[in-house]
């Protein structure tokens, strides 16, 4: 069984990631209020415990799990260790003798509750000593009352608020001059700003090369003539064909021979990745890992879509469909710089066609919005359940590859 949900990050000060919250629904058809909160979280619960691990799914990240009051009282919490969980307590739940309670219990136990879509009411100052975040719709919630809560929170320098539904970096930058030390929202998957700016030398060749593996036939005198004159790239070339997982029975003697030892799907990949990793190290991490998670979940379900698509096509489009908010440029500009197949630049520039529909598919998925997803799938011809498969394996695969740091 896999999670029907989607994780969306929380980040720092810093813009680290600090936890994903998890938005649960029983199934990709199913959008509140179809089903209660107590039904999505008893599930939430059922799944993470008997089905499938809680930190597979976020990366050994904290989850923010909704729990209303019903599944608190019922102790589900605690079927979850205090390390692996934050209990957002929903907006939903009136504050009152009972919820003072649990929290209290949940807090010495070493429990970290979060209020969720906090609405401010003087009767939750008896909450405070036991509250440790405080979440704030950042569309919803107007500046005047923020600067209430936080003269509400003078006393209680433990609780941290966290801005959610943060849209840009101008929104990003507000918040955090309002004293916020926690992020929720797609401000980071955007561009912050429209520049031009020229690649390095080791990124062109990066793009030069990622044109060479686009070709139907790869020319592997030209490939290896690249790596040639780039020693930073042909040094990661051959700590990454070192690796254990290619097995290989002899010493790597030459750039075509650790091209060789990698073949053309693993050489692919890792030129993608090295790609978005390094064109701009300024950018959250979590944005390269959403990226190499949409790269993935493009190879896989390219094999299930009702018109063929290249699986190594499909996973650089994917990797490549958020190359604007890591570069911090005009898309359109960044395509124009980079010598990629025509199919690809077609892709992310008209969004049409079937390798669109899979990237505009991943983006519904991200975002919980399930009951746009049917339209796209009937589209694609896929099933449900194998691309909620495909969106678990993907998510795997890219917290494995950003915790190795391979790259």
């Amino acid at each position: 069984m896999y999670f029907y949900a989607a994780r969306q990050p929380i980040l720092d000060i810093d813009k680290k990631l600090f936890a994903y919250e998890l938005l649960f629904r029983d199934s990709i058809d199913n959008v509140f209020p179809d089903i209660d909160g107590d039904e999505a979280t008893t599930k939430m619960i059922e799944a993470s415990n008997f089905n499938v691990g809680l930190s597979e799914f976020t990366g050994n990240k904290p989850a923010f799990i909704n729990f209303t009051l019903e599944t608190l009282s019922k102790g589900y919490p605690e079927t979850l260790t205090p390390e692996e969980v934050v209990i957002e307590v929903l907006e939903t739940v009136k504050p009152g003798k009972k919820l003072l309670e649990i929290c209290k219990d949940l807090h010495d136990k070493g429990y970290t509750i979060a209020l969720d879509d906090y609405i401010h009411k003087s009767v939750w100052h008896h909450f405070y000593p036991f509250i440790k975040i405080i979440k704030i719709d950042w569309q919803a919630t107007s500046i005047d009352t923020i600067k209430e809560v936080k003269s509400a929170l003078v006393d209680f320098p433990h609780i941290k608020l966290l801005a959610e539904k943060v849209e840009t970096y101008e929104e990003y930058n507000q918040a955090l001059e309002l004293g916020f030390e926690l992020f929720q929202g797609f401000f980071f998957a955007k561009p912050e700003m429209v520049k031009t700016k020229n690649l390095s030398p080791s990124q062109m060749a990066m793009a030069e090369l990622l044109y060479e593996t686009s070709k139907p036939d790869l020319d592997l005198a030209s490939i290896t003539s690249v790596f040639e004159r780039d020693i930073t790239l042909s040094y990661k070339l051959l700590r990454y064909a070192n690796s254990a997982i290619f097995k290989r029975r002899s010493e790597i003697s030459t750039i075509k021979q650790a091209l060789v030892i990698l073949g053309s799907s693993e050489l692919k990949r890792f030129l993608g990745l090295m790609f978005a990793a390094n064109v701009n190290p300024d950018k959250p991490s979590e944005l390269i890992n959403s990226a190499m998670a949409r790269a993935k979940f493009c190879e896989l379900a390219s094999e299930s879509v009702n018109t063929p698509i290249d699986a190594s096509i499909a996973f650089l489009t994917g990797l490549l469909s958020l190359i604007d908010a890591i570069v911090d440029e005009d898309l359109e500009s960044i395509l124009a710089k980079l010598p990629l197949a025509q199919e690809i630049k077609d892709t992310l520039l008209t969004r049409k066609g079937t390798m669109a529909a899979l990237i505009k598919l991943v983006e519904l998925i991200e975002q919980a919005e399930w009951h746009k997803t049917n339209i796209v799938m009937e589209k694609l011809g896929v099933e449900k359940s194998k691309i909620v498969q495909n969106y678990n394996q993907a998510i795997t695969w890219a917290d494995e590859q950003s915790n190795a740091n391979n790259y």
